[in-house]
C-alpha cells in the first residue's frame, strides 16, 4: 500500500466536530449530536430555575430548553452579532446552548485527540472528552450532555412542563 492509499484510508476514519467559542476560548462538540445552528431566539424565562437555564423556546412548534454554556461552565455570558444556538439532539432531548460564535467544522481523526490533562477541582470535568489543537490554539471536546447533566435537563423540562400546564 503506497502512503497515498493510507492517508486516504485514515480520512474516512475521521470524525467531525462543530467548532465553536465560549468567550476567548475554542470549544467542539460531535457534529452527529448537533440538529442544527440557530440565532438567538425570543425566550420565555421559567421561574426558578438556575441562571444557565435562559428558559425555553419554540423552534417550529418544538419547545425546545435553551441554557446558556457560558454561565453553566462559570463565564461570562456576553452576546454579540455572531452569538448563536447549537441546537443538540441527544435522543429523545432536543435542547439548545448558547455561544458566542461558531466557526467551522473539524474533521478529526483519532491521533488529533489527545486526552484531557489532568484538572485538579472540586467540580468535575468528565465533560471534557480531549483536546486537539487548531491554528495553534487548543480546542476543548465536549460532551455537552455531560456538561449539563441529563438529570438537570430532565428536571427542568418537567419543571417546564408543570408550569405551562398551570
Amino acid at each position: 500500500m503506497s502512503k497515498h492509499e493510507s492517508k486516504t484510508e485514515l480520512r474516512s476514519g475521521a470524525e467531525r466536530y462543530l467548532a465553536f467559542t465560549l468567550g476567548a476560548e475554542q470549544y467542539a462538540v460531535p457534529l452527529l449530536s448537533v440538529k442544527e445552528v440557530v440565532a438567538l431566539p425570543e425566550t420565555t424565562r421559567v421561574p426558578y430555575t438556575p441562571p444557565h437555564f435562559l428558559g425555553i423556546m419554540n423552534l417550529r412548534g418544538q419547545i425546545i430548553s435553551l441554557f446558556d454554556l457560558r454561565l453553566k461552565l462559570g463565564m461570562k455570558a456576553d452576546n454579540g452579532p455572531e452569538s448563536a444556538v447549537i441546537i443538540c439532539d441527544l435522543n429523545p432531548l432536543s435542547f439548545g446552548v448558547v455561544v458566542n460564535s461558531v466557526d467551522s467544522v473539524l474533521s478529526l481523526f483519532k491521533d488529533d485527540i489527545k486526552s484531557k490533562p489532568e484538572i485538579e477541582s472540586k467540580i468535575k470535568t468528565d465533560y471534557i472528552q480531549g483536546v486537539t489543537q487548531r491554528q495553534g490554539k487548543l480546542v476543548l471536546l465536549l460532551d455537552v450532555a455531560k456538561a449539563l447533566s441529563i438529570d438537570e435537563i430532565l428536571a427542568i423540562k418537567r419543571n417546564a412542563a408543570a408550569n405551562l400546564a398551570s
